[in-house]
């Protein structure tokens, strides 16, 4: 099986893994890395939104292969040790959640969202595409500009 090597929440890692195996699996089920969910496993839905270099990517659909020798960063890795990420601590001031399932990835599009655009419209926001079942939309752009700092 071959080797892949990929940094992931600030820490190198290497797993032995299928070069097709989804990067999703391989979080959850070699790393044990559980923020990451598991929604529809064709990249619709979002749960699974995670940080490839930077930008918003869903692990789902991307192969281990793809990420050799670069940085993933799930909702483990956002917060700076103790100090939450303003998104993080805007979800918690607005009491964002409520199942929860899918604020992961949710957290993780906003975070990519203001890391390009500092101070996004409504459009922008709601351009994210990530599903809520439980319909916290409202929520989630408040959210979402509290972090911005509008």
């Amino acid at each position: 099986m071959p080797t892949y090597n990929f940094d992931l929440n600030g820490e190198t890692v290497t797993v032995d893994v299928a070069d097709d195996a989804s990067l999703l699996w391989v979080l959850r089920d070699t790393l044990g890395v559980t923020g990451p969910k598991y929604g529809c496993g064709v990249g619709v839905c979002r749960a699974c939104t995670s940080h490839l270099d930077g930008a918003a990517f869903q692990p789902c659909t991307t192969a281990v292969a793809d990420c050799a020798g670069r940085a993933v960063t799930t909702i483990e890795g956002l917060a700076d040790g103790d100090t939450l990420h303003p998104v993080q601590q805007a979800w918690i001031d607005e009491d964002v959640a409520q199942c929860g399932y899918c604020q992961p990835g949710q957290i993780m599009a906003a975070a990519a969202l203001l890391a390009e655009n500092p101070d996004p419209t409504d459009a922008d926001i709601d351009a994210l595409e990530n599903v809520c079942r439980c319909g916290t939309y409202v929520r989630i752009r408040r959210a979402i500009h509290r972090a911005a700092g509008s």
